[in-house]
């Protein structure tokens, strides 16, 4: 009788090391393998079946290959040290293995080494100056994340200069101009866009994202059309097959209350979160629940997420979930009312709404302009920033609340500092701009220099951008004819001494055609008065929306030359200014701009229209009707770049162009400028 134990089969991952081994483990097999363990979430098996592939095959022509996705594993595993080695190793096998060159860059920035990250996409972009058609992509994502992570790191003269050779490369492709336009901006280079033999200007218009456009030209058409392009090229069309679209519950008839999901990276000490951490506060409770979904990165004694995780129902940080995993997490929370406080800005998490998690999707606080997207419903603004004439130039439902700059009354203010202690002279008269550098374009500060030519003894105090962007200011100031010490720049400071110290200016200067929000609102609370002039265009109308709020619309000037005037005379007035300050003050506490309790319920009471509109089957269809042509008309007619038209000019020249499109091939009616009557015609 045979008695010995019968042998045992070898584990699966025995085999596969036992085939490596003896070198009978095929390239095919052995990445088949690893992405089974992979995909069973087993990496240390995968890991095994790579290094024992790697130590008994150094003689197989595509080694580097195995290096490369051995290096990914080890990423995904954590082991970013390990994957640094493989990518070094595939390098050694094949320098001029782009993956591996980009990989290895993006390992050293994530390890805080922005300078060697740097150092290895720039040896990569030497590399392939003359190159193949994959090189070509590789150097094209060489150079962007050279001119991303330099424009992290401040530095960014060097970031233009590496997202320009990205533009002329594949000037079709818009991630580089995009940043690049974005970056010229900042450093107030004008004009900013400026095309080249390898890059038209229509190019360079085409890459503009929403937000640079709204600094860059009052077009409120075009704004509408370039964030619908903007959705189809970002977001595109998610499969949403794993979310039905839920109707409304009938809350209107249980008195339930409705749930309300804020959701936006902005959520803590921001601007955006100023706003709202007194709504959150003052929302009640018998009407609105208040589910929080944070989507920015994580922050430590942060005053703002205290604060609103304090009364929010609910709060979830979902910045690690995925676009679709954030939408279900919405869903699953049976939000009734998803609110996209972003929009186009930085962090922004669009393609959430994609999957439409909740019944009513609204586009509010967060992004000054219409989403053009299928799956925003509704815009809440107010009357002074949408009139019902201008509601053509917004794909969604424009619902109004007394004013769209919710504020904070409970900011802490610092002790307001001396003249002196802020780097300003104890007499004269100062006006002052407190916006970012991306929005003084070359047309506002044309005005400045007009104001303070005829102004003698004024000063113009700025926020300080860096050195080269203070030098080009003052540069620009002595071309006009004003001496660059009437510049004056105010370094970064915390936000309570920011705050106390523009209290020492006379009068602000608003920006065009993008306005201030916050910061106008901030100099208001303060008592600064704010002089500004609306355009057509959400952020060019905002300011003014504040300004009126705040019960001073003797500050609201009729057109840029009204405003080179009015400000002239403040100047040039001192009783009249005080007048208007006086006002200011008399007027602060029961203005629509501090009434943040009555602001809270009409909010409410916009949520509940909403709602009672779904429950009907009333819930609005964006329209987006000949949003291309519209577009194309638009990228045409900002070539231009002229600063200011009135309304009418403004609509006359779309519909000049509409009928000429129109004689050429039949356009469709639609309810903006090429109605019924004006196709018949």
């Amino acid at each position: 009788m045979n008695t010995s134990a019968p042998s045992e089969r070898p584990s699966p991952l025995a085999a596969q090391l036992e085939l490596a081994r003896t070198q009978r483990l095929s390239l095919t097999d052995l990445f088949q393998a690893a992405e089974s363990w992979n995909m069973a979430g087993r990496k240390a098996e995968a890991i095994e079946i790579y290094k024992a592939w790697i130590a008994f095959n150094e003689a197989h022509p595509f080694l580097h290959l195995v290096y490369f996705n051995y290096s990914v594993t080890l990423r995904q595993s954590g082991d970013i040290s390990g994957s640094i080695n493989a990518l070094r190793a595939c390098l050694k096998l094949d320098p001029r293995f782009g993956p591996a060159h980009i990989n290895l860059g993006r390992a050293f920035e994530d390890s805080g080494l922005a300078a060697q990250a740097i150092q290895q996409w720039r040896t990569y972009a030497e590399l392939t100056a003359e190159s193949t058609a994959d090189q070509l992509k590789h150097r094209l994502m060489t150079l962007q994340h050279i001119g991303r992570v330099m424009e992290n790191a401040g530095l960014l003269e060097e970031s233009e200069m590496a997202l320009w050779q990205a533009i002329e490369l594949r000037p079709d492709k818009t991630e580089a101009g995009q940043h690049w336009s974005a970056l010229r901006q900042r450093q107030c280079k004008w004009p900013i866009l400026v095309a080249s033999e390898h890059a038209s200007m229509r190019q360079l218009i085409d890459s503009m994202s929403p937000l640079a456009l709204a600094c860059y030209s009052d077009d409120p058409l075009f704004q509408l059309a370039k964030a619908y392009r903007y959705i189809k090229s970002f977001v595109g069309r998610p499969d949403t097959s794993g979310f039905p679209r839920r109707p409304p519950k009938l809350k209107s008839k249980t008195g339930a209350p409705l749930r309300i999901g804020y959701v936006s990276s902005d959520l803590r000490d921001h601007a955006v979160g100023f706003a709202l951490r007194e709504i959150f506060e003052l929302h009640d409770k018998a009407r609105v629940e208040i589910y929080a979904y944070y989507c920015g990165e994580p922050v430590a004694n942060d005053e703002t997420q205290t604060r609103m995780k304090a009364v929010a129902d609910c709060w979830r940080d979902i910045g690690a979930l995925s676009d679709m995993e954030a939408a279900r997490q919405i869903y699953d929370d049976d939000i009734d009312i998803a609110i996209d406080v972003n929009g186009f800005t930085k962090h922004a998490r669009t393609k959430i709404f994609a999957y439409r998690p909740a019944p009513v999707i609204v586009n509010f606080c967060g992004y000054p302009g219409s989403m053009g997207s299928p799956f925003h419903q509704y815009l809440i603004a107010d009357e002074k920033i949408i009139p019902p004439e201008s509601e053509i130039y917004y794909s969604e439902k424009v619902l109004r609340i007394p004013c769209t700059q919710p504020i904070d009354r409970k900011r802490k203010i610092a002790q307001k500092p001396s003249r002196a202690e802020a780097g300003l002279p104890e007499g004269g008269f100062v006006f002052a701009c407190f916006n970012g550098s991306q929005k003084i374009g070359a047309a506002t500060f044309a005005q400045w220099m007009k104001i303070l030519a005829a102004t003698p003894g004024t000063l113009l105090w700025i926020l300080t951008a860096n050195d080269a962007v203070d030098q080009r200011l003052r540069d620009a100031a002595a071309k006009a004819g004003v001496a660059p010490e009437r510049l004056v720049f105010a370094p970064k400071a915390p936000n309570p001494r920011h705050l106390a110290r523009i209290a020492l200016a006379d009068l602000f200067l608003d920006t065009f055609p993008y306005g201030a929000h916050s910061t106008a609102a901030d100099a208001l609370t303060v008592g600064l008065p704010v002089l500004t002039f609306p355009g057509k265009s959400f952020a060019a109308r905002f300011c003014h929306s504040i300004v009126a709020a705040a019960g001073v619309p003797e500050l609201i000037c009729a057109d840029p030359e009204d405003y080179v005037a009015k400000a002239i005379d403040l100047a040039k007035n001192p009783k009249h200014l005080k007048k208007i300050r006086d006002t200011l003050q008399a007027r602060r506490e029961a203005s629509a701009l501090r009434d943040i309790p009555a602001l809270t319920r009409s909010l409410e009471d916009v949520f509940w229209q909403m709602q009672i509109a779904g429950e009907e089957g009333r819930t609005p269809i964006p329209d987006l009707t000949n949003l291309d042509i519209y577009y194309d008309i638009g990228a045409e007619l900002v070539q231009e770049n002229i600063e200011y038209h009135d309304e009418a000019t403004y609509r006359r020249r779309y519909r000049e162009k509409l009928a000429e499109l129109h004689d050429d091939a039949p356009i469709a009616p639609d309810r903006r400028l090429w109605s019924a009557a004006a196709d018949q015609a």
